[in-house]
């Protein structure tokens, strides 16, 4: 049975996620816990591996002791999936966590424990494109419409965990005011080196050139795509339905070109225009 969506604090959501929020809400970080906060789709699991090669010195063998997302859990969705509230709670600190809330849902102890947040952004078209995609897996969220009538959705808000716009730009927005290192998919695509030192030195770790080149290595879509511990093919199915679409797709950038046609891509740009010219935010849009 389809899921639906609901709204919550002016973001469109599903119901299965508000159907438990006091209990997100409430989330209990700990000093030390990291957060990967992004949109779906825009290199959150590509992050997630990123940051446990990290923490673990690019050990491979120590990264695929379990699924991504119980390593690093998700915790919109504890009620629904393991590793569960009751494991999270008693996971040591630090803990990796991960969590696709806009900046205003974020569970405050985060901000109150001046947690480190690494936030990723990825361009809209791609975004879209991607979502609409992954949108067809995802068993909580109302059944797949057309590309056209997604577009549209997406457009205004309409689809799962709400608004591109208004959740980039509220972090973006919080980057110099909280603890939040602001990440660029398409700079991971480019210059994945310059990237995977950033967010090192955020995490307070220092790689030698053997050690960075490894997780380069290691955290390629490639790598990533044939390691069963990475690639989220072991999701629950009935969180995620895999059968047609598997999660880790095509990874790339300007991939926006195989959906589009000229008049979406026209509609499209003059309403991006509209909602990101008051922003300071500005986007390598692949042509």
């Amino acid at each position: 049975m389809p899921g639906k969506l609901t709204v919550l604090e002016g973001v469109t959501i599903a119901e299965a996620i508000t159907a438990k929020w006091e209990q997100i809400w409430n989330f209990q970080a700990r000093d030390g816990d990291v957060l990967i906060d992004t949109y779906p789709k825009s290199g959150t699991t590509w992050m997630q591996e990123i940051v446990d090669l990290i923490l673990h010195d690019g050990d491979e063998q120590i990264c695929r002791r379990a699924p991504t997302f119980e390593r690093m859990p998700f915790i919109e969705l504890l009620h629904l999936m393991k590793p569960g509230i009751e494991v999270v709670n008693a996971m040591p600190s630090p803990r990796v966590l991960k969590s696709h809330l806009a900046v205003h849902l974020v569970p405050p102890s985060f901000w109150e424990h001046n947690c480190k947040v690494i936030y990723v952004a990825r361009n809209a078209k791609d975004t879209a494109t991607s979502y609409y995609h992954f949108d067809q897996t995802v068993q909580f969220h109302p059944d797949p419409v057309s590309w056209e009538d997604y577009l549209e959705q997406f457009m205004k808000g309409d689809v799962g965990w709400g608004s591109w716009y208004d959740h980039v730009k509220g972090f973006w927005e919080q980057k110099d005011k909280r603890n939040v290192l602001y990440i660029f998919f398409e700079d991971m695509k480019k210059t994945p080196q310059q990237v995977i030192r950033k967010v090192a030195k955020f995490l307070g770790k220092d790689l030698s050139e053997d050690l960075l080149n490894k997780i380069v290595k290691l955290s390629s879509f490639e790598h990533m795509r044939d390691n069963p511990m990475a690639n989220n093919s072991g999701f629950p199915k009935e969180i995620l339905d895999q059968s047609k679409i598997v999660f880790m797709r095509k990874g790339a950038v300007g991939d926006w070109k195989t959906m589009f046609t000229a008049r979406q891509k026209e509609v499209f740009e003059d309403h991006y225009k509209r909602q990101m010219e008051s922003s300071t935010l500005k986007f390598q849009d692949p042509k």
